[in-house]
């Protein structure tokens, strides 16, 4: 009797040790996927990024009055640049693509710059990088939910607290982003 006792005691140990190891596993899996999909949201960052001096200076010839506007792209670029947090990435992110909205916007102004193919090219391109970013962040944030809800559930939260796994934050619209592009016609 003792003899089915012991391997009965031994392979439940090994079902719950599997069992422990595999929940392990998925929350490093879904940790990495939260990895992966914010190293994509920088790769079209950095791709934006790389845009706007082409754009400043095929713009800053046309629309002499926008100066400021110019000069805040510029800044937000190197600050992006150099961000290492989500959050900043997210908020600097938000602030460069309304600075963009609004350079496009204001270049209905500028007939010369409307007709100007690297002008339009460029723009094409970024719209492009725009979209792929949200499509990024999306993906991002599904795998942060996945990630949070794994950490917070039953017995997964268990394992979570042995390794000290801790919520992560979503990728969020910064104020910046929400806000309506106002165009004043000179």
């Amino acid at each position: 009797m003792n003899t089915y006792l012991t391997y009965l005691i031994i392979i439940i140990s090994i079902i719950v040790i599997g069992y422990i190891i595999s929940i392990f596993n998925r929350l490093i899996q879904l940790k990495n996927n939260i990895k992966k999909s914010s190293a994509n949201i920088d790769v079209l960052l950095k791709q934006r990024s790389d845009e706007v001096p082409n754009l400043v200076e095929i713009v800053k010839g046309y629309m002499k009055h926008e100066k400021q506007t110019l000069l805040d792209l510029t800044k937000i670029r190197t600050q992006l640049t150099t961000s290492q947090t989500i959050n900043k990435k997210a908020q600097l992110s938000g602030e460069m693509s309304s600075t963009l909205k609004t350079i496009f916007a204001v270049a209905e102004n500028y007939p010369k710059l409307q007709a100007n193919e690297n002008f339009l090219s460029l723009q094409k391109r970024l719209s492009e990088l725009e979209d792929q970013i949200a499509d990024r962040r999306e993906f991002y944030n599904d795998s942060v939910t996945n990630y949070n809800t794994r950490i917070t559930i039953f017995p997964d939260t268990l394992i979570a607290k042995m390794f000290k796994y801790q919520e992560e934050l979503l990728f969020v619209a910064s104020d910046q982003e929400k806000k309506n592009v106002k165009v004043q016609r000179k």
